[in-house]
């Protein structure tokens, strides 16, 4: 009764909404500019006072940037690399969380604590003595060299030992008297149970794989391994003459796919947030 008191109390605030609104602004604003100005021509993308609404949309500046760059392979080397690092994230980080939330062995605490102490660690400074492992193993330049590093990501095994250890042990106990082995137990039990904390790590690694630009953009030393991120940077700095509305063009080009994906899984990510560590 109280919760249902004080949110009606706050619903009738004006300042409520004033602050909602300008907080919306502030977030949007940007990505709604973007999006409207990659369909205007250069003039009205240089108009002053500026514009939001196209007066005469047009796909020339996706026309022109597809001319310019081979879009369809950095696109498939994006899609190609994000899915292949979101299964293994969801398999192994999965299988990991398993063992250190449910089965005993020796020294499980210490690895849990280097899980730990990874998840500190800043990302830049692993990424030189992990391209040397890599350059050693002959993986440059190769779709191996550019996944593998990110398979088993410290945060993954962090929010699948969370959210396993709150399973019942009850389950596993009765699977191990009726003869079942770890495998089968994860396999047929753990995993159907974990599809909300699989979705949401799934949901983060591809948004992550997809955005990322720093490693990619070391491993791929020829334009065939580029992926959209890296092209698109690049090709800033290497065209002559490029207009910003195809910069736009390409920054939407981008920025939907994760929005397109995120929109279809947000339930089972807030799912997966919300019941992760919960007994």
């Amino acid at each position: 009764m109280t919760k249902r008191k004080d949110a009606t109390v706050y619903r009738g605030q004006p300042w409520v909404y004033a602050v909602l609104a300008v907080g919306l602004v502030v977030v949007c604003g940007p990505f709604v500019w973007m999006v409207l100005s990659a369909f205007k021509s250069e003039r009205e993308i240089y108009a002053n006072p500026p514009t939001w609404i196209p007066e005469n949309p047009t796909l020339a500046n996706f026309t022109d940037l597809f001319s310019r760059m081979d879009v369809g392979t950095y696109l498939f080397n994006s899609v190609f690399i994000a899915v292949a690092a979101t299964v293994g994230n969801v398999l192994f980080c999965s299988m990991v969380g398993y063992a250190l939330a449910k089965i005993e062995f020796a020294g499980r605490r210490a690895v849990f604590g280097i899980v730990l102490t990874k998840m500190m660690i800043p990302g830049m400074v692993l990424a030189l003595p992990t391209y040397v492992i890599v350059a050693n193993l002959g993986l440059v330049d190769t779709y191996a060299g550019i996944i593998l590093p990110g398979l088993a990501g410290p945060m993954g095994v962090f929010l699948m030992r969370q959210f396993i250890g709150g399973l019942p042990d009850d389950l596993m106990a009765a699977a191990r008297v009726d003869g079942a082995g770890e495998l089968r137990i994860f396999a047929r039990i753990v995993l159907p149970l974990c599809r909300p904390a699989m979705a949401t790590l799934g949901l983060l690694t591809f948004l992550g794989s997809w955005n990322s630009f720093i490693w990619p953009m070391y491993v791929a030393q020829s334009k065939e391994m580029y992926t959209l991120p890296v092209a698109i940077a690049l090709l800033t700095k290497e065209a002559v003459n490029l207009q910003y509305g195809q910069l736009l063009a390409g920054s939407v080009t981008l920025v939907v796919p994760i929005i397109v994906v995120f929109v279809l899984f947000q339930r089972h990510f807030v799912q997966g947030i919300a019941t992760t560590g919960l007994k």
